[in-house]
């Protein structure tokens, strides 16, 4: 079974951005080289690229070295509409040859983008004139993206959050004007995804609509860091260092964290209708005593509603034949079914306490149950052990059993060894 991967963008500081998404996406493990051959196909595709360069570089924000991704490009144009741009990436997408999901990722990601320009400014998508949004940045912010996340294998078998997102304060000019920040077309496009955001920590833009595109078509929002064991960290910077915050976009990728253990076990189930009660409690201890997990037998009626039982039996996959073997012996039933499966278990640690008695001292084994992070969540005595010292001493079992408990306690809590 393949570990499913987690991928968290954290832009609760520094808000997000296109070059700040591509910047942390090169950290995370892409080619340099490789990623400027891919993006520099726009060339060919986007109408009014006279030149276009990609310098990617370290640079240390508040002291932190993070990847900054800068586009450095000759255009000469006017303003693009959304047909025009959209064609250019479907283009660019089918030179480079990149998978039918990250193709629909890169469109999805630029719909985002217009639909939320169409809204504000009460025009058809397609026909929507687009001024900063228009230009090569945003085309290699979309289709830098899309190659990368394809070439870290982050579409398959990864569960990618963003935490809430920074968008700062203040106002922004504009080529429509001064604006307040967040723009119009950030707050429509984290409206439409349901998306949180959060004010500050400066008046400044922290969110630019195409970062917020990228982030709502990969990613679900989480209020926290879910439980996660880090393997890779990357780091894309801001195009400005600010003095209050590291301007820094950071990505932790990492294998996911179950809540619970789990193994692999097969459950053995037969029906019986015609098989007495001393039969069948024989047949439960034989079975348990041959290797079974655990036997059930479970009360059901039976065809003619006559009253019978289901055994259900949970065990190793290589004890399935010997098992079954046993329980066809024992009970003459014509067959079992046989149903593999995955059971989420706790951790189990066992070991000794000392018990005493008028002077009489006998060892109890004790199960201590954990979750995946160390949690106790249950201290039990073997009940086998308990039920020998009551036989043996003539005491109740809830007796024995509540004083092993008790003593397990001490030991795991306060240390007490006597």
């Amino acid at each position: 079974m393949v570990q499913e991967r987690i991928l968290v963008i954290d832009c609760q500081v520094a808000g997000i951005s296109g070059d700040m998404i591509l910047g942390a996406l090169i950290d995370l493990g892409i080619d340099s080289d490789k990623f400027r051959d891919a993006v520099s196909v726009l060339k060919k595709y986007l109408k009014g690229v006279e030149s276009l360069q990609i310098e990617i570089r370290d640079v240390k924000r508040k002291g932190f070295r993070a990847k900054r991704v800068e586009v450095k490009a000759q255009e000469n144009y006017e303003h693009r509409k959304g047909r025009e741009v959209k064609d250019a990436i479907m283009r660019c997408i089918d030179d480079l040859n990149l998978q039918d999901e990250t193709r629909n990722f890169a469109l999805n990601v630029f719909d985002t983008l217009i639909n939320a320009e169409a809204k504000i400014h009460v025009e058809n998508a397609q026909d929507v004139h687009l001024h900063e949004l228009g230009s090569v940045d945003t085309v290699v912010d979309i289709i830098g993206t899309a190659f990368c996340l394809e070439n870290l294998g982050l579409f398959k078998n990864t569960r990618i959050y963003s935490t809430p997102i920074a968008v700062g304060g203040g106002t922004l000019k504009t080529q429509e004007g001064i604006l307040s920040s967040p723009s119009p077309a950030v707050v429509e496009i984290l409206r439409s995804k349901n998306f949180a955001m959060i004010g500050g920590p400066i008046n400044a833009e922290l969110c630019t609509p195409t970062g917020a595109s990228i982030l709502v078509n990969v990613a679900e929002p989480i209020d926290r860091f879910p439980l996660i064991k880090p393997s890779v960290i990357g780091y894309g910077a801001g195009s400005k260092d600010f003095d209050e915050f590291p301007n820094i976009l950071r990505m932790t990728l990492g294998e996911n964290v179950p809540e619970f253990f789990s193994d692999e076990v097969s459950l053995i189930e037969t029906n019986v209708d015609d098989v007495t009660g001393e039969v069948i409690g024989y047949t439960l201890d034989k079975l348990m005593k041959e290797g079974a997990k655990s036997v059930s037998i479970i009360p059901i009626y039976t065809k003619g509603n006559r009253p019978g039982q289901i055994i259900q039996i949970i065990s190793d996959h290589d004890d399935v034949e010997h098992l079954s073997r046993i329980l066809m012996e024992e009970t003459g039933t014509l067959g079992t079914r046989i149903i593999p499966c995955k059971r989420h278990i706790l951790l189990r640690e066992p070991f000794n306490v000392k018990i005493r008695f008028n002077g009489t001292e006998k060892s109890v084994r004790i199960k201590v149950a954990k979750d995946s992070e160390g949690k106790i969540v249950r201290i039990k005595p073997e009940y086998g052990d308990a039920k020998k010292i009551a036989e043996e001493l003539g005491l109740p079992l809830r007796e024995i059993l509540a004083l092993a408990e008790e003593r397990a306690r001490k030991i795991i809590f306060e240390g007490t060894k006597s």
